[in-house]
């Protein structure tokens, strides 16, 4: 409502304060980050003093080459911030009044930063460490009951080629409330593949927690490892994973209740988004909207998604791989 009560200027004016915070929203050239500057136009873009390159408020940014007013950009922002087990492009597009491909272009854009939030910082403390599989559902079954055996055999090969696997690395909250603990997530072949990640994201003297599996053997070599057997028991005391667990609880209800079907494709996207939001789930949604636009703002356009449309119509498959190439 506070977004849609904005002008558009203030709206500008906003985004501006956000992107341009260190110069308290004065234009900083992409280029050469040079301050000097000429007005053009209307006054919404200028040309640097230094380099010569013309350059507006969205120019560098994830809304670059967007044609949409800046408080409709605001107001997708904070939609997508208010649905806690995310939004689907088909509510987008109702809700702000935009076609479903623009909708699922920007919110996948918008994922795609999230997963770039702070991702050189190490985790450290008390981390667990966990991998679930997901996609890879059947088609609908056949009206009639005697046909649902020969069709699942028919399509679970098809079906199980499908899945992918998520690992995540999750913090457990430290002492100080103020600080999220930090989570996150990997589209990975196997969950022993998550062990140089882990070597490699992971402080040294760090307690991690782990299941049974044997993928997790070696971590006991780089960590002090405390293992949790879940045929007996979630938790016995001394180990659990019921925090990385509350994760993959998260994405699954995402995944059922909102986007019904999740292609592997955009897998990390998804779960980049939802490792976000379960990382920042006690920050109110006001300053959610304003750490979302501070990732677009300070994050290149995406290349996957640049005239996603018109690549995938001339690709036969439509794999990300081939879009991006």
């Amino acid at each position: 409502m506070d977004i849609g009560a904005m002008s558009e200027d203030a709206a500008r004016a906003k985004f501006k304060a956000i992107r341009w915070e260190a110069s308290n929203g004065d234009p900083v050239c992409p280029a050469c980050g040079g301050l000097k500057h000429w007005t053009l136009g209307s006054g919404h873009k200028w040309k640097c003093k230094a380099c010569r390159t013309p350059f507006s408020v969205t120019v560098g940014t994830v809304f670059e080459s967007h044609k949409l007013s800046f408080r409709k950009l605001l107001g997708i922002v904070a939609v997508f911030a208010n649905g806690v087990l995310g939004v689907s492009a088909c509510r987008l597009s109702r809700e702000v009044k935009i076609s479903y491909k623009s909708a699922f272009v920007l919110l996948h854009r918008i994922r795609e930063v999230m997963g770039k939030d702070d991702e050189a910082a190490p985790l450290s403390g008390v981390v667990e460490i966990d991998g679930a599989i997901f996609g890879g559902s059947l088609p609908r079954l056949p009206n009639k009951k005697e046909l649902w055996e020969e069709f699942k055999a028919k399509n679970k090969a098809a079906a199980r080629k499908k899945r992918k696997l998520i690992v995540v690395l999750r913090e457990r909250q430290s002492e100080d409330p103020n600080v999220p603990a930090k989570v996150r997530t990997f589209l990975l072949p196997k969950e022993g593949d998550a062990i140089e990640i882990a070597k490699r994201m992971v402080v040294p003297d760090t307690i991690i927690h782990a299941d049974r599996s044997t993928q997790w053997e070696p971590l006991h070599l780089h960590f002090d490892t405390k293992r949790i057997d879940h045929s007996k028991s979630f938790s016995d005391g001394i180990a659990c994973t019921n925090q990385a667990e509350s994760f993959f609880q998260r994405m699954r209800c995402a995944e059922r209740g909102v986007h019904l079907h999740i292609s592997g494709a955009h897998m990390p996207r998804y779960a980049w988004e939802l490792g976000w939001r379960e990382q920042y789930r006690r920050t109110p949604n006001g300053d959610q909207v304003d750490m979302i636009l501070g990732l677009i703002s300070r994050n290149k356009p995406s290349s996957t998604f640049r005239g996603y449309w018109r690549k995938r119509s001339e690709n036969d498959n439509g794999s990300l791989a081939s879009i991006a190439s």
